[in-house]
């Protein structure tokens, strides 16, 4: 039975019988709720919560709830996921409302390929293209309403942002907090003066920007200093209110209800402050994040968290928890820089080295393999990863390619590079002049594949799927960096180059549909299959992905230079003589124990063993 594409009434029925909370979520709810507020407040809370997952709940299908009592976990992801990133406003065409516009363009060229779509922040904001919310529960109407994303989702499963950690200065709760409305007195973290925390506090806490922590504002009351992690316009929730947690909660559940079947949780990793401390994965934070998971395995156990924490790799994982109780997906961060790092230096050893590092989280969760998004290609995942000088020659090849730098405050004061601003495209081919566009299409498709292919489930950002360059009139128009990647796309111009097949665009498009069929299409690809990283050359990025049980097995490598070269299978995947179907060009080989198997430029090679020759 699949899913209902109807999961939710507008109205909830109260006719049936209310949502009985299991005894074993209650205990765990209330075990994350004592640990976050203590066994007294923990008392006071846990009713309204509960009250909170009844309603939900309530308004979900009959249908809906008979298909969950035949949902298995393990089955949260599938080989059919794979995501577009993109902004609901981001292709416009005439005076169509964009959200239309979007579905039009999804339908008609990527529904072959994606599965799912994920629309940053679409409600009203006020700054950070989005991420800004103003109103947590309401579609920005310059962009459609909610029977658009409605309409998305009856032929799309769609991931929806939390933006959780802050609100909008111009948001109503934040405007009645300035004028004093009780209910909002303790929504945010305020200090009176700049006294009431001392600068060792201030070094501790990581910072992921320049501006400052605190922003003044005027209220009712006189001037406040409040806590603004990320801009004077982004002010932080004050989580250590429980009444916050439960608003988020309650907003957290209505995505669902409004048909979320992932919720991104955005900037989850500075979600709770806590003076003394560097204000970043706080066991509160984790805390919050299985809280949301308890909620869901309960009374939407198909929907998945997904965790996007811009930070370390050993940190970033940590937010799969056991595998079991936390994020379903954590955002790939390492990857693309260690892609780009590759391309940029024909030499895959820093890439491979840590990719063998990279398993199978659990059959419930796993990685979210991107290259790149709306934002940047970020450097603090790789800070342990590559050597400084390293990641000096990628902020210097960015830098090259016409890209931008966007820095973070380190605990010495200083500015440090955070994130580098460029698109995909130009980064693999921003200064690779002497090549014809074919060669850039191969260097190019060949970069992503690794994105494709590799463990976890993958998606590409919609500038990233036609192949943009650099918007750098943008960043000079809106003096922002990360504008450089989300160009307006004219939909009658994009409409154009994909009609057309000669178009760069239109290749570009139609190779990744190509490997992206090639993945659907093979249950060897499954995230929670098994994954082993080989070290073949320098050259090369090899790795092998099969089943836990029975011997079948694909083999991918991809070719990261513009010169041809060989590899030579391991003895484990060739023990006398093999033949192989290569999924890519549809050949059928025959390959011998120590054969050396060539490799073109930019060459993407898929290989599975077949019962004979034939390929039958």
């Amino acid at each position: 039975m699949n899913k209902p594409r109807y999961k939710h009434n507008i109205e909830p029925d109260y006719n049936r019988p209310l949502f009985e909370i299991p005894i074993d979520s209650k205990r765990k709810i209330i075990n994350i709720l004592t640990l976050l507020y203590g066994s007294e407040v923990s008392r006071q809370v846990y009713p309204e919560l509960e009250r909170i997952m009844k309603v939900y709940y309530a308004h979900k299908t009959q249908e809906l709830i008979e298909w969950e009592k035949t949902f298995d976990r393990s089955d949260i992801f599938s080989l059919e996921d794979v995501i577009l990133i993109t902004y609901g406003d981001i292709v416009k065409k005439n005076s169509e409302k964009p959200l239309k516009v979007l579905a039009d363009f999804c339908r008609d060229y990527f529904s072959n390929s994606f599965n799912t779509v994920h629309i940053l922040p679409f409600f009203p904001y006020s700054s950070d293209r989005g991420f800004s919310v103003k109103d947590f529960e309401e579609v920005d109407p310059n962009i459609g309403t909610w029977a658009d994303i409605e309409d998305l989702n009856y032929d799309f499963k769609l991931m929806f942002d939390g933006v959780f950690n802050h609100i909008s200065s111009k948001s109503k709760w934040f405007q009645e907090f300035l004028n004093g409305n009780p209910d909002f007195k303790h929504f945010f973290i305020v200090l009176s003066t700049k006294e009431m925390i001392s600068e060792d506090h201030l070094k501790l806490i990581i910072r992921p920007r320049t501006s400052p922590l605190f922003t003044e504002f005027q209220t009712i009351e006189g001037p406040k200093l409040v806590w603004t992690t990320f801009s004077s316009d982004q002010v932080d929730l004050n989580f250590h209110n429980p009444k916050v947690l439960l608003k988020m909660i309650d907003i957290f559940l209505t995505y669902v209800r409004r048909g979320a079947d992932l919720v991104r949780l955005d900037a989850v990793t500075y979600l709770w402050e806590e003076l003394g401390t560097d204000c970043i994965h706080l066991k509160q934070t984790h805390a919050i994040i299985k809280l949301f998971r308890v909620i869901l395995d309960t009374v939407a156990p198909y929907v998945a968290l997904i965790t996007e924490t811009n930070v370390p790799h050993e940190q970033n994982i940590q937010y799969f928890g056991n595998g079991y109780d936390e994020a379903q997906m954590v955002y790939n961060f390492a990857l693309p820089p260690l892609v780009y790092h590759a391309f940029i230096n024909n030499n895959t050893a820093y890439l491979t080295k840590w990719a063998q590092t990279i398993q199978k989280v659990s059959d419930q969760a796993t990685y979210f393999n991107f290259l790149d998004s709306h934002d940047g290609i970020g450097l603090l995942p790789v800070k342990e990863i590559l050597p400084d000088n390293e990641i000096e020659k990628l902020v210097y090849e960015t830098i090259e390619k016409g890209g931008f730098i966007s820095y973070r405050t380190d605990s010495d004061g200083k500015y440090s590079p955070y994130e580098l601003n460029i698109t995909w495209y130009s980064a693999i081919n921003g200064n690779y002049q002497h090549a014809d566009d074919t060669m850039k299409l191969k260097r190019y498709v060949a970069s992503r594949a690794i994105a494709i292919f590799f463990i976890g489930i993958p998606g590409i950002y919609i500038h990233g799927l036609i192949g943009s360059e650099n918007d750098v009139e943008a960043v000079l128009k809106e003096k922002h960096t990360r504008s450089i990647n989300r160009e307006i796309i004219d939909g009658s111009v994009l409409k154009e180059k994909l009609d057309d097949k000669s178009s760069l665009i239109s290749r570009i498009v139609s190779e990744l549909n190509n490997l992206i069929n090639i993945k659907k299409n093979e249950k060897l690809f499954h995230p929670n299959c098994l994954q082993i990283v080989y070290n073949l050359s320098e050259k090369l990025f090899a790795f092998e992905r099969r089943a836990e049980k029975g011997d079948d097995f694909v083999f991918c490598v991809i070719n990261v230079t513009e010169k041809r070269t060989s590899f030579v299978l391991s003895e484990g995947l060739v023990k006398t003589e093999n033949t192989f179907k290569n999924l890519v060009s549809g050949y059928i080989m025959n390959y011998k124990k120590n054969e050396q198997i060539e490799i073109d430029p930019y060459e993407i090679v898929i290989l599975k063993t077949v019962k004979n020759k034939s390929g039958v």
